[in-house]
């Protein structure tokens, strides 16, 4: 839930606060249940196994998305050069990303669910891998379970450390929605709560020229570049510096037209 308060000790930090934990959900779902139980006019049970049926089906629809945004990447073909399967095996693997992110961080999608945006808190003690990620990464994998490892390895080597950010994983709009904005609006709805709640840079790995350029107009510095293993394509790190700016009194709520739907979210890394 976005909440606009004022921090007490600290009369700079006023804006729009993402808040969220079980204090502040379970009264939601109930008042939530009871208004849908009084539509239908009965009771509608125990709600929970549906509620985890539809969370499933976000994560399949949302890792599909990305798999079909990234398969023809050279970063997924250096990971399976063979085409039918990794079109086989990139949902799963993708399935695992999206999974970490909810449970850990922020997924951003819009109302179709054509497209996700995941971001992870990252403490000053580095990134973390979700968890039995070995064992996953190997079932989903197969074959391919190695170069995933180089491939993370390569990866964890290069992130930044020694200070807390959020890290934009993933980036995807699904190939009909592209060159829409979509993937702007995105990235505006999250730089609101890290400029107007966190006060925390941002980092992410571009994998082309064309998404470096577009990381750029949104205020992300570049930071070189790192390749793959094994003469494998290259990543574009760059990170984008932290810009405090209080919401206005008058504003409506966070990031309004945009059209991006929050998952869920932590309030800040570490908690």
């Amino acid at each position: 839930m976005w909440v606009y308060a004022q921090i007490p000790d600290d009369l700079q930090a006023t804006g729009w606060f993402s808040v969220c934990g079980t204090s502040l959900a379970a009264p939601m779902f109930a008042g939530i249940a009871a208004l849908a139980d009084q539509q239908a006019g009965h009771s509608l049970g125990l709600l929970n196994p549906l509620l985890y049926r539809l969370h499933g089906a976000g994560d399949g629809a949302l890792s599909q998305v990305i798999a079909d945004a990234f398969g023809d990447l050279p970063q997924s073909q250096w990971l399976i050069p063979d085409p039918a399967a990794r079109r086989e095996i990139l949902p799963g693997y993708f399935r695992i990303l999206v999974e970490h992110a909810l449970a850990t961080g922020t997924v951003h999608t819009t109302a179709d669910r054509s497209a996700a945006a995941l971001w992870i808190p990252i403490s000053a003690d580095g990134p973390t891998q979700p968890d039995d990620y070995a064992a996953r990464l190997a079932e989903v994998t197969g074959p391919w379970a190695s170069r995933f490892t180089a491939f993370d390895a390569t990866l964890e080597r290069n992130h930044p450390a020694s200070f807390a950010h959020h890290h934009l994983a993933i980036l995807a709009v699904h190939p009909t929605r592209q060159g829409q904005g979509t993937g702007s609006a995105l990235l505006r709805a999250y730089h609101q709560v890290l400029d107007q709640g966190l006060n925390l840079p941002a980092y992410l790995e571009a994998a082309h020229w064309r998404t470096r350029q577009l990381y750029r107009r949104h205020g992300y510095l570049p930071s070189g570049l790192f390749y793959l293993p094994d003469g494998g394509p290259p990543f574009f790190p760059m990170a984008r510096p932290a810009q405090h700016r209080p919401a206005p009194a008058d504003l409506p709520g966070p990031d309004p037209g945009t059209g991006a739907v929050r998952h869920r979210a932590t309030a800040a890394p570490g908690t």
